[in-house]
């Protein structure tokens, strides 16, 4: 039954997940972006280089480029078309880095309300602690200045000091 409770708890992970990934606009914009260049790189692959001989071939290219798979199967020989592979490859680079930056401000940012109550928290807490510091130092300036009152009275009647 443990293993049942775990499975859930994975599940719902999951789920949570997938909902906060979706809320994060800027993943959308940058899937959209990267099935367009891979599309229309694909194309223009079909277009200018010899080697791919149908559009899905272009299509397919694109992609294993631009995810750095490099399967091999299906390659650009002319100058274009290595020269637009090689843009490919520098837009997975900068592609698959901003998509592992959405994804972790993403799962870091689910929880930053709690953290933001827990700073409020430690605020209130630091203000109670500055308050009550404030109040022991006043205290130790009033003492100080009583025992100085006392010393000045005593010195100042040397004979009523108990001699």
């Amino acid at each position: 039954m443990h293993w049942l409770a775990e499975c859930q708890n994975a599940l719902q992970w999951g789920n949570n997940l997938r909902v906060g990934l979706f809320k994060v606009k800027n993943l959308k914009h940058l899937v959209l972006l990267a099935t367009m260049v891979t599309l229309v790189a694909g194309l223009i692959l079909f277009l200018i280089d010899p080697n791919i001989k149908s559009p899905l071939d272009g299509i397919w290219s694109a992609w294993v480029t631009m995810t750095h798979v490099g399967f091999g199967d299906v390659v650009p020989v002319s100058f274009f078309g290595r020269l637009l592979a090689a843009g490919l490859i520098l837009f997975g680079l900068v592609f698959f880095s901003l998509f592992t930056a959405l994804i972790s401000v993403a799962l870091i940012g689910r929880n930053m309300h709690v953290l933001g109550m827990d700073v409020q928290q430690i605020e209130q807490e630091t203000g109670c602690i500055q308050t009550g510091e404030s109040r022991i130092l006043d205290e130790l300036a009033r003492l100080h200045e009583r025992m100085a009152a006392l010393e000045n009275q005593l010195s100042s009647n040397p004979g009523s000091n108990g001699e």
